[in-house]
C-alpha cells in the first residue's frame, strides 16, 4: 500500500509551498494490541527544525516496519505556533498534533472542553508506552489526566555558541561572567576578529523570541526567576523583579553600542543563524545542540571557522540557567479526527512501535552505511556522513517519543564532537537550573488570557531595550498587565502553589 507525506515547507518570509513524498507500507509490527488488519493512516502535524523533511526512503522504511501509512505535514518551526493555532481555531487538526511546551498552556482550555483524547488509561496496554516516565507525564497532566505523548529533553540546553577562532585571533578566553560576555561581544564588534581589515562584524546574533532567543537565557544569568518567583508568601511575575530589569539593561547596552543585530526584534531564527554561519556575528545564545549544524554550515562558507561552547556564565547570584519541564512538547490526539477508540488504539500502537529497537534507531541514526556505521554493537556517527544525516534523517527526531530514556536506543561510541560537548554541558546545567514554580500548577485566568497578557509584557520588553520606554513606563505596562487579568493569575498561582 502506498503511504504519503504532505510536506509543508515555508521560508521565514512566510512563502509556503507543498511537496508530495511517497513511501511504501507493508508488513506488521511488534507488540500488537489492536487489530491492524485494516489500513491505518496516521496523519500528523509536526515541527520541522531542519531545512529539509526526512528522505522518502527513510519514511517508507518506517511505514514498512510499523504497518501504517504516514501523512505528515512538516511545518517550519518559525511559523509552527501560528499554523497550529490556525488548525485549532478552524477545527481542522490532524489526527495527531505536536504542541510545543511553551504553547501547551494555551491548549488546556481545548483539552478541558473535550477536543482531545485522554490517553492515560490506554498506556498500560502497550509494551513501550507503559514504561513512559510517570513524573514527566504528570508534568504535562491536566487536572491529573494524561493527554499527550511527550518528546523528551534535558531540563536546559541553554548556553553560548562562540566563534573559537575569533577568540584566538583576539587572544581572548571564553567568557565566564556577564561582564566578560559583554567584553567578548564588544571586541567581536570593534576589533576585527575575522582579520579582513573592516569593521563588519557584530558580537551577538539574536531573533524575535524573548524565550528561545538570547533574552531569557541572559535574564537567568542575572538571577531572574523562571516565569514566576516566590517572595514573602506570594508568587510574583518575573518582569516585576530587579534582575529582569538588569537583564533588559544589559540587552539595551548591547543594542545601544551596536554589539548585536539592530533588527533583532524582527529577525527570524533562520536570519539569526545566517549571521553566524556567514561570519557576520560571533556569538549565538540558545540551544547548545544547534552547534553541530551551525558549524557544518559555517565551514561551507569558511572552512577555517571553529566553534566552542560555554554553559557557565556567572551572574550576581552565581551560576543560574532557566529550565523547562523535561518534555519539549506533546503529541495530542484529536477526537474529531479520530472518532473511535479502535482507531485511537491503532495510532497509539504506531507510536509504541516507534520505540522498538529497529524503528527507534532508524529514526535517530538513519540507515547503516548511508547515515552511520556500527562498530562492536555501537553507533558511530562520523563527520563524513553528517551532511546526509542532517538532510535525510534529523527531521525525524521531532517524532521520537521519550528517546533520551528509551532502553532500545543503541549506544553511541563515536559521536559528532561538538554535539558530544553540547550534551555534556546540558547535563552540567542540571546542577544550577532554575525551575518554574508554576510548571505543574493551573490558573484558569492564565489559560483564558495568557496569550494577550504576554503580548503586553513582550512588547514592553522589546520597547525598553530599543529605548522607546523608560523604566517608569515599563512599570506602567506591568501595572496594565495586572489590571487586565494579571492580578487574578497571580492570586490563582499563589493559592495553588501554597496548597499543593
Amino acid at each position: 500500500m502506498n503511504g504519503r507525506i504532505n510536506v509543508l515547507v515555508a521560508a521565514v518570509i512566510l512563502t509556503v509551498m507543498g511537496a508530495l513524498v511517497s513511501g511504501c507500507s507493508v508488513g506488521g509490527n511488534k507488540g500488537q494490541v489492536s487489530d491492524t488488519s485494516k489500513e491505518t493512516t496516521v496523519s500528523i502535524m509536526a515541527p520541522l527544525h531542519f531545512p529539509h523533511p526526512p528522505h522518502e526512503d527513510v519514511v517508507g522504511e518506517i511505514e514498512r516496519m510499523t504497518g501504517v501509512n504516514l501523512d505528515i505535514v512538516w511545518v517550519p518551526n518559525e511559523i509552527y505556533t501560528d499554523k497550529m493555532n490556525t488548525s485549532l481555531t478552524t477545527n481542522s487538526m490532524k489526527k495527531v498534533t505536536f504542541v510545543k511546551n511553551t504553547d501547551y498552556i494555551f491548549m488546556k482550555s481545548s483539552i478541558r472542553s473535550g477536543a482531545f483524547w485522554e490517553i492515560g488509561p490506554y498506556l498500560q496496554d502497550y509494551p513501550n508506552l507503559k514504561h513512559l516516565d510517570g513524573e514527566i507525564l504528570q508534568q504535562a497532566a491536566v487536572e491529573g489526566k494524561i493527554y499527550g505523548l511527550y518528546t523528551e529533553r534535558p531540563s536546559s540546553r541553554q548556553g553560548l555558541i562562540i566563534r573559537k577562532d575569533w577568540l584566538e585571533a583576539l587572544n581572548m578566553k571564553e567568557p565566564g561572567t556577564t561582564e566578560e560576555l559583554y567584553e567578548v561581544l564588544r571586541r567581536f564588534t570593534k576589533d576585527d576578529p575575522d582579520g579582513n581589515g573592516q569593521q563588519d562584524t557584530i558580537g551577538l546574533t539574536d531573533r524575535n523570541d524573548l524565550i528561545y532567543g538570547a533574552f531569557k537565557t541572559i535574564s537567568s544569568y542575572f538571577g531572574t526567576p523562571n516565569n514566576w518567583g516566590v517572595e514573602e508568601g506570594r508568587l510574583v511575575p518575573e518582569f516585576e523583579t530587579q534582575p529582569y530589569v538588569d537583564a533588559m539593561n544589559f540587552m539595551k547596552r548591547l543594542y545601544n553600542e551596536g554589539l548585536m543585530n539592530q533588527d533583532f526584534a524582527v529577525t527570524s531564527k533562520q536570519m539569526q543563524r545566517d549571521l553566524l554561519i556567514r561570519g557576520r556575528a560571533g556569538v549565538y545564545i540558545g540551544s547548545m545542540t544547534d552547534v553541530q549544524r551551525l558549524s557544518d554550515e559555517a565551514k561551507k562558507v569558511n572552512p577555517e571557522a571553529e566553534f566552542t561552547l560555554v554553559n557557565r556564565i556567572e551572574g550576581p547570584g552565581g551560576y543560574k540557567v532557566w529550565s523547562i519541564p523535561n518534555f519539549n512538547g506533546l503529541y495530542l490526539f484529536s477526537k474529531k479526527a479520530i472518532p473511535t477508540e479502535e482507531e485511537l488504539r491503532r495510532i497509539l500502537q504506531f507510536f509504541d512501535a516507534t520505540m522498538e529497537e529497529d524503528v527507534a534507531n532508524l529514526m535517530r541514526y538513519g540507515f547503516e552505511g548511508r547515515h552511520h556505521k556500527v562498530v562492536d554493537g555501537k553507533v558511530a556517527l562520523p563527520e563524513s556522513l553528517s551532511s546526509s544525516r542532517v538532510t535525510e534523517v534529523n527531521a525525524l527526531h521531532a517524532l521520537m517519543i521519550a528517546d533520551l530514556s528509551n532502553p532500545n536506543m543503541m549506544p553511541v561510541s563515536e559521536g559528532e564532537p561538538l554535539m558530544e560537548i553540547a550534551e555534556r554541558l546540558s547535563q552540567d546545567n542540571e546542577k544550577f537550573i532554575v525551575k518554574d514554580p508554576t510548571a505543574n500548577l493551573e490558573s484558569p485566568t492564565y489559560d483564558e488570557k495568557g496569550v494577550s497578557l504576554y503580548k503586553i509584557i513582550s512588547d514592553a520588553t522589546y520597547n525598553y531595550i530599543l529605548g522607546q520606554l523608560d523604566e517608569a513606563q515599563f512599570k506602567e505596562q506591568a501595572a496594565r498587565w495586572r489590571q487586565s487579568g494579571g492580578n487574578a493569575i497571580a492570586e490563582e498561582y499563589t493559592e495553588a502553589y501554597f496548597n499543593q
